[in-house]
C-alpha cells in the first residue's frame, strides 16, 4: 500500500452518478466514491457487529446505573475532542494549497490542544462531580478524558490520509478499534470491573487508532507561527465552534435527564438513545468522513454539487428511513427480547426518538456541504442558535419524565434545520421540489411498511410469545417495504442497483 509522505494531489473526480440500464458504466472518479463509500460501510459495518454483540452481552452484566454514571462522565468528552482537533482534519482536507511546512504547525498545534483539553478535563472533574452529586465521577472522567491526546494527536495524519482517499486503510482501522474495544469491554465486565469496562474499551480503542493512524501516515512537527497558518485556523475555529455547538446540543438531553431525573433515568435515556441511533451513526459516519473530501474537490461547481445532494439524500434515506422508524415500530418487543424487561423504561424514548433520528439523518449532509464551499461559519451560527432553542425543549419536556425530554428533540430539531436547508439550497442553486423528488421513493415506502406493520400489531394474538411477534413484525416490514419500492419506483430502485453492479464488473475486470 502507497504510504506518501507528502501531500498528495488527487484527480478531482465528478460526482456519482445513478446509471440507468443500459448506459454506459460510472467514470473512474464515480467508481472511486462508490469504492470509498462501500470500503467505509465495510468496516463501519464489519465494527457494529461486534459493538452490538458486545452490548448485547454488556447490558446483561452490567446495570442502567452504570451506564447513567458512564454517560455523566462522557459528556464533558464530546465538548473537549472537537476542541482537541480544532477542525484540523477538516483543513487539511479543505485547503489543497498548504506547504509542508504549514502542516507541521498544524500537526504540533493540534498535539498542544489535545494536551490542553486533558488538563482542563482534569480540572473540571471535581466540579462536575459536584454538580451530578457522584463523588465517583471524578477519577472516571479524568480517565476517560485522556483520550483527548491521541485524538489531537491523529488529526493531521488522518486529515492527510481523507486528503489521498484513504478511505480503505481508515476503514480497517475502525475495524481494529471496534474489536479491540468490545473485546476489553466484554473481559472487564465479565471479570467485574462494572463501570470501568465501558470507559477502558473506548480509551484503549481510540488509542489504538490512532497509534495506527500516526504509524501509517506520519507527519513532522514545527513550531507554530500563527501569522503563517491564520486562514486555516480561523477555519478551524468555526469548524471546531461548530463541533462544540452540535456536541452541546447533543448532550445536554443527557445533562438534564441526569440532573432532574437521576442517574438510573440517564442509563434507561441513554439505551434509547443509543439503539435509535444506531442505523443513523454508520450512514452518517459516511458523510462525516468520505463525503467531505469529495465535495472539497467540486467546490466551485454548484451543478456538481447539486447532484451530489440529490443522489446521496435519495440513497441514505433508502436505509435510514425505514431503519429508523422501523426500529420505534417494534421497539415494545426488541427491548425485552434483546435487552430484558430490566431495560423496558426505555421502550417510549426508544419510539419516539427513532422519528427524531429520520430526520437528522438527512440533516446531516447539509453542513458539510456548507463547509466544503467555504461557509462553516454559518454552520457555526446554525449550531449556536441550537444551543439555545434545544435545551429549552428538553427542559420543559423533563416535566414528563424521559419521554418527554425525547419529545423534545421532535419538537424543536426542525427549528434548527430549516435555516441549514434554505441556506444550502440558495448556494448551491437546488430546488425544494427537486430535493423532495428525491426523497419520495424512501417516503412512500416507509408510510406502506408503517401502516402495514401497526395494523398487524392490532390483529395479531397476543398469545404469541414476544420473540416471535417481533420476528414477524421485522419480517412483514421488510417485505411492505421492499413490494412499495418495487411497484411504486421501479425505475429509480433499478438505476441504483445498475450503479452497484457496474461498479462491481469494473472492479473484478
Amino acid at each position: 500500500m502507497d504510504s506518501r509522505e507528502t501531500i498528495s494531489t488527487t484527480p478531482e473526480p465528478a460526482p456519482i452518478k445513478t446509471t440507468p440500464a443500459g448506459t454506459s458504466a460510472p467514470k473512474k472518479s464515480d467508481r472511486s466514491l462508490v469504492g470509498s463509500l462501500a470500503w467505509k460501510a465495510i468496516g463501519d459495518w464489519i465494527s457494529q457487529i461486534f459493538a452490538w454483540v458486545s452490548l448485547l452481552i454488556v447490558v446483561r452484566l452490567l446495570s442502567p446505573a452504570d451506564f447513567g454514571l458512564v454517560a455523566m462522565a462522557m459528556i464533558l468528552v464530546p465538548y473537549l475532542r472537537c476542541v482537541g482537533d480544532f477542525g484540523i482534519l477538516r483543513v487539511i482536507v479543505n485547503f489543497p494549497d498548504l506547504t509542508e511546512d504549514q502542516v507541521a504547525q498544524l500537526n504540533t498545534f493540534s498535539l498542544l490542544a489535545g494536551i490542553t483539553c486533558f488538563a482542563i478535563a482534569s480540572a473540571l472533574a471535581h466540579p462536575i462531580a459536584l454538580f451530578f452529586r457522584t463523588p465517583r465521577l471524578v477519577m472516571v472522567i479524568i480517565v476517560a478524558c485522556s483520550a483527548l491526546v491521541p485524538w489531537g494527536f491523529r488529526a493531521v495524519s488522518e486529515g492527510l490520509l481523507n486528503k489521498e482517499i484513504r478511505f480503505r486503510l481508515l476503514s480497517i482501522f475502525d475495524a481494529v478499534n471496534a474489536i479491540v474495544a468490545a473485546a476489553i469491554t466484554l473481559s472487564m465486565a465479565y471479570f467485574g470491573f462494572g463501570y470501568w469496562a465501558l470507559v477502558m474499551g473506548n480509551l484503549v480503542g481510540i488509542s489504538l487508532r490512532a497509534i495506527l493512524i500516526v504509524a501509517t501516515r506520519p507527519h513532522r512537527f514545527a513550531m507554530p507561527r500563527i501569522s503563517e497558518i491564520r486562514k486555516p485556523l480561523l477555519f478551524g475555529w468555526h469548524v471546531a465552534v461548530s463541533l462544540v455547538a452540535m456536541n452541546s446540543y447533543q448532550t445536554l438531553d443527557n445533562v438534564t435527564v441526569g440532573r432532574t431525573l437521576g442517574q438510573t433515568s440517564l442509563g434507561f435515556y441513554g439505551m434509547a438513545w443509543t439503539l435509535a441511533n444506531v442505523p443513523l451513526e454508520k450512514i452518517t459516519s459516511l458523510v462525516t468522513t468520505v463525503i467531505p473530501s469529495y465535495l472539497a474537490l467540486v467546490q466551485k461547481q454548484p451543478a456538481e454539487l447539486r447532484r451530489y445532494v440529490r443522489t446521496l439524500s435519495e440513497a441514505m434515506s433508502l436505509i435510514t428511513f425505514p431503519a429508523t422508524v422501523g426500529l420505534g415500530l417494534v421497539a415494545r418487543e426488541l427491548i425485552p427480547v434483546a435487552l430484558g424487561h430490566k431495560w423496558d423504561s426505555a421502550v417510549v424514548p426508544l419510539e419516539i426518538l427513532s422519528i427524531y433520528a429520520a430526520v437528522r439523518s438527512m440533516v446531516a449532509l447539509l453542513p458539510k456541504v456548507l463547509t466544503a464551499i467555504g461557509n462553516p461559519r454559518f454552520v457555526m451560527w446554525s449550531d449556536l442558535l441550537a444551543v439555545v432553542i434545544l435545551p429549552c425543549a428538553f427542559y420543559a419536556g423533563s416535566h414528563w419524565g424521559t419521554a418527554g425530554v425525547a419529545m423534545g428533540w421532535v419538537a424543536a430539531y426542525p427549528l434548527v434545520a430549516i435555516p441549514l436547508y434554505w441556506k444550502t439550497f440558495s448556494s448551491i442553486g437546488m430546488k425544494t421540489g427537486e430535493y423532495i423528488r428525491a426523497l419520495r421513493p424512501a417516503i412512500d415506502g416507509t408510510l406502506v411498511m408503517t401502516g402495514l406493520v401497526l395494523l398487524l400489531k392490532w390483529t395479531m394474538p397476543q398469545t404469541l410469545p414476544m420473540a416471535v411477534r417481533l420476528v414477524i413484525e421485522v419480517a412483514v416490514g421488510v417485505i411492505a417495504y421492499t413490494g412499495a419500492l418495487l411497484v411504486l419506483h421501479r425505475e429509480r430502485i433499478t438505476a441504483f442497483v445498475q450503479l452497484a453492479k457496474s461498479f462491481r464488473r469494473k472492479k473484478n475486470s
